[in-house]
C-alpha cells in the first residue's frame, strides 16, 4: 500500500468490495504458503503433530540383544573344610576389599580344642602306663631269671648226687636219679613260664603301643582340624559371600547368604574371591538367536551401574545344551548360557552387576539410515514422506538391508532430510475425528 493511500485509511473511508476480496485472497494465499504442514497440523481447531525423523549417516548394525551379569573370569571359591560341625563364628563382610593372608572365614574351634586337650592327656596317660608296665616286666624278668638259676642249680645238684650211685646203695642211687628227673622237670617248667611271661609282656606292650598310636592319631587329627578353623584369602580381591542353599527363604526368592552363626557342611561354598583383573559377561541367549551367533563375534556391553561407559567384549563360549528354566505353573523357558570376555576392565566393575549386551552379527559403517517404520510401499516400491517446506511429499527410494529399527537407503535420500514417521494424511484424519 502506498503512502498516498494511508491518509484515506486513517480518515475512515470504507474499502470497496473488490478490495475486501483481494485482502481475503492474500490471506488465503499466505495460509497456503505456510505449507501443507499447517494443513496437517490443524483440522478445524485441532492441532496435529506429525512425528518426523532425520535421515542420518551412521553405522548399520545387525545384532542380537540380551541381558546378562558381570562375573570374574577367575575366582577362588572358599569352601567349608572337612571338620566336625563347622559353625561360622567370623565371616568377612561381602563386598569388602581383602588382602592376601587375611582371615575370611573362621569356625568355632572350642569343641576341637577340648578334644585336642583330651587326646593329648590320653597320650600322656598311655606313656605312663607303658612306663609302669615296663617296670613291672623288669621285676618279672628278674624273678624269672632267679627261678631259672635256682632250677638249674637244683638240676646240677641232683646230677651230682646221682653220680655217687656206685658207692651208695642201690636204693639211694635210684632215689638220686629220680631227683635229677624232678629237677630237670622243674627247670623245663620254669623255662616255659619265662617264655609265657615274655609273650604276655610283649602283648601288653603292643596293646599299649597301639593305644598310644591311636591316641596320637587322634591328637594329630584334632591339630589338623584346628589348623583348618581359619580360612585366609589366597590373593587380594573382593569378598563375595555366597547363598546358603540349605536355608529356607521365601517362595521363589534367592536363598540368603551365609552369615555368622550359620552351620555349614563339609564342602559348602561359603565365599569367593574374584580376580578383578579379568572380567566376563555371562549371558542367556534365546533359542531363536542361538543359530545366528558364532564364537569370536564382538559385543557392546552397557553395565547398568556404569551407564556412561560402553565396554567391548568377545563371545568365547556358547553352551551346546539348552538350560531349562522352570517359571512355575508348568511354564518353562529354554535359554543357551554363553560367556564373553571384556577387552578392558573398569575398576568400578563388580561381580554380579547387571548389564545389557549387543552381539554384533554384521556391521556396515557410514550407511544412510532411516527408521524402519518410516518406509511404506507406494506403487509396489519403497517410499517415504519427505518434508518440503511446511508440507510433505511422497518420494520413492531404494533400500538395502534392514534390522529391527533401521533400514539402509541406497538411493533417493540425503543425510539431514526430514521424513515423516507416519502418513500425514492419516494423522490429520485421526485428529479430525477427535
Amino acid at each position: 500500500m502506498s503512502k498516498d493511500l494511508k491518509p484515506k485509511v486513517r480518515l475512515g473511508q470504507s474499502a470497496s468490495g473488490n478490495r475486501k476480496r483481494a485482502i481475503f485472497m492474500v490471506l488465503t494465499i499466505a495460509a497456503l504458503a505456510a505449507g501443507g504442514y499447517s494443513a496437517y497440523r490443524y483440522t478445524g481447531q485441532t492441532k496435529v503433530e506429525v512425528p518426523v525423523a532425520r535421515v542420518r549417516q551412521s553405522e548399520f548394525v545387525i545384532s542380537v540383544r540380551t541381558r546378562g551379569e558381570v562375573r570374574s573370569s577367575r575366582s577362588v571359591i572358599l569352601s567349608a573344610p572337612q571338620i566336625p560341625d563347622p559353625r561360622i563364628v567370623m565371616l568377612a563382610e561381602s563386598g569388602k576389599p581383602i588382602r592376601k593372608g587375611e582371615t575370611v572365614i573362621e569356625f568355632d574351634a572350642a569343641q576341637q580344642e577340648q578334644y585336642y586337650l583330651d587326646r593329648a592327656t590320653s597320650v600322656r596317660t598311655v606313656d605312663k602306663e607303658i612306663v609302669q608296665m615296663q617296670a613291672s616286666h623288669r621285676i618279672t624278668k628278674e624273678m624269672d631269671a632267679m627261678n631259672q638259676m635256682t632250677a638249674g642249680y637244683n638240676v646240677d645238684r641232683a646230677k651230682l648226687e646221682a653220680s655217687k650211685a656206685e658207692i651208695l646203695s642201690d636204693i639211694e642211687g635210684k632215689k638220686n636219679r629220680i631227683d635229677v628227673g624232678t629237677a630237670e622237670g622243674d627247670l623245663d617248667q620254669v623255662n616255659v613260664t619265662v617264655k609265657a611271661h615274655k609273650t604276655t609282656q610283649q602283648a601288653d606292650l603292643d596293646r599299649l603301643d597301639n593305644k598310644k598310636d591311636k591316641t596320637v592319631r587322634d591328637v594329630e587329627r584334632a591339630k589338623g582340624y584346628l589348623s583348618r578353623m581359619k580360612i585366609v584369602a589366597p590373593m587380594d580381591g573382593i569378598v563375595n559371600v555366597l547363598p546358603n542353599t540349605r536355608t529356607q527363604g521365601s517362595f521363589g526368592s534367592t536363598p540368603p547368604p551365609f552369615k555368622e552363626g550359620d552351620r555349614a557342611w563339609t564342602g559348602a561354598a561359603i565365599a569367593e574371591i574374584p580376580d578383578l583383573s579379568q572380567m566376563r559377561v555371562e549371558l542367556k541367549l534365546d533359542e531363536v538367536d542361538r543359530g545366528k551367533l558364532q564364537l569370536g563375534q564382538a559385543l557392546r556391553v552397557r553395565v547398568d551401574a556404569i551407564p556412561e561407559v560402553e565396554f567391548t567384549a568377545t563371545l568365547d563360549w556358547i553352551s551346546p545344551i539348552a538350560a531349562v528354566i522352570f517359571k512355575g505353573m508348568g511354564l518353562t523357558e529354554k535359554t543357551f548360557p554363553a560367556r564373553a570376555t571384556l577387552a578392558k576392565v573398569d575398576p568400578r566393575l563388580r561381580p554380579g552387576m547387571s548389564c545389557s549386551s549387543e552381539i554384533i552379527i554384521e556391521s556396515e559403517p557410514n550407511s544412510l539410515l532411516i527408521p524402519a517404520r518410516a518406509s511404506f510401499m507406494n506403487k509396489g516400491k519403497p517410499a517415504v514422506w519427505v518434508q518440503k517446506g511446511e508440507g510433505f511429499e511422497i518420494r520413492q527410494i531404494e533400500v538395502g538391508k534392514r534390522n529391527d529399527a533401521d533400514i539402509v537407503v541406497t538411493r533417493g535420500l540425503k543425510a539431514g532430510e526430514v521424513i515423516a514417521m507416519e502418513d500425514p494424511n492419516e494423522v490429520a484424519k485421526r485428529a479430525k475425528k477427535l
